[in-house]
């Protein structure tokens, strides 16, 4: 038994301590990918992509409040990457025939990390449900 004041802690989105070997932080909802602040709309409130095992989510930070959109990781269709000198542009497309999530100036790695990250989440789903 682990005594009360030496309990692991989950960590959170604000928690940049623990961090996935891609570098992106880990939270409760999944791993969190940032934009780079010298891109385009970037500057002073940098988008987020945040990658969970039931969904993919693309958070844009407002001077008042934010703009969230999300797709389930099982209606994802596709994720392409386009790459840049230095930074990359993601789409993710779903198979509702909803509004894609695009979000630009992400690391490559990042990029490609994201892209791993739904094809294990949704390889994982198939798997549990066969």
């Amino acid at each position: 038994m682990i005594p009360s004041g030496l309990q692991p802690e989950a960590a959170t989105a604000e928690d940049n301590s623990m961090s996935t070997p891609s570098g992106a932080p880990l939270s409760a909802a999944g791993e969190i990918f940032k934009a780079s602040r010298w891109t385009r709309g970037n500057l002073i409130f940098p988008t987020r992509i945040v990658v969970s095992p039931l969904h993919v989510s693309r958070v844009k930070p407002r001077m008042f409040g934010t703009t969230d959109e999300s797709i389930a990781i099982s209606q994802v269709a596709s994720v392409q990457i386009r790459t840049g000198v230095i930074w990359s542009e993601i789409r993710i497309d779903s198979t509702g025939g909803a509004d894609p999530i695009t979000s630009h100036g992400h690391r490559k790695r990042d990029a490609i990390r994201i892209r791993e990250l739904i094809e294990n989440y949704q390889a994982g789903r198939t798997a549990n449900v066969s």
